[in-house]
């Protein structure tokens, strides 16, 4: 099942990739208390992720904090050691990277995809969502191959 407006995040282990290293936390304890732009794109360093996808919230972060968002983060089904480097080549200190290593939290949402493909096992979706103490107010997942519905721009338009 598929999450979507309206629902809480389900609780489950997530990594923050910090300067000083990966740092455990739960959704529970990351979403609470904050306005989040959370986008979440198959994988760090792959094509359009890093020509489109973090860029546009690179460029577009003082706008996102303007309209009221907390934190901007990008995940993945990636460790926190690749989210971190992604983060320092490519994004800034506006976003945070948020590791679903594991693939817990792509899960959990309904949100997979299987990029075997590619030699990439199961993956997430491409999506953004905004998230309110842990609760879903805007949901935009993308289809298979496009990029428009989960960009910043989009984003912005909604809030």
């Amino acid at each position: 099942m598929t999450i979507k407006v309206g629902d809480r995040l389900p609780s489950v282990p997530l990594t923050l990739a910090t300067p000083d290293g990966p740092q455990p936390t739960t959704s529970d304890d990351f979403f609470k208390d904050k306005k989040v732009a959370l986008f979440a794109v198959p994988g760090a360093f792959t094509p359009t992720c890093s020509a489109r996808h973090l860029p546009s919230y690179v460029d577009k972060a003082a706008e996102l904090k303007a309209k009221g968002v907390d934190e901007i983060v990008g995940t993945s089904v990636n460790d926190a050691f690749v989210m971190g480097a992604w983060n320092q080549h490519q994004g800034s200190g506006d976003i945070t990277m948020l590791a679903d290593g594991n693939g817990e939290f792509a899960k959990a949402l309904g949100l997979t995809m299987d990029a075997s493909t590619y030699g990439m096992g199961e993956r997430s979706q491409r999506y953004s969502m905004v998230v309110n103490d842990g609760v879903v107010e805007h949901l935009n997942v993308e289809a298979a191959g496009e990029y428009t519905a989960s960009s910043a721009e989009h984003m912005l338009e909604q809030l």
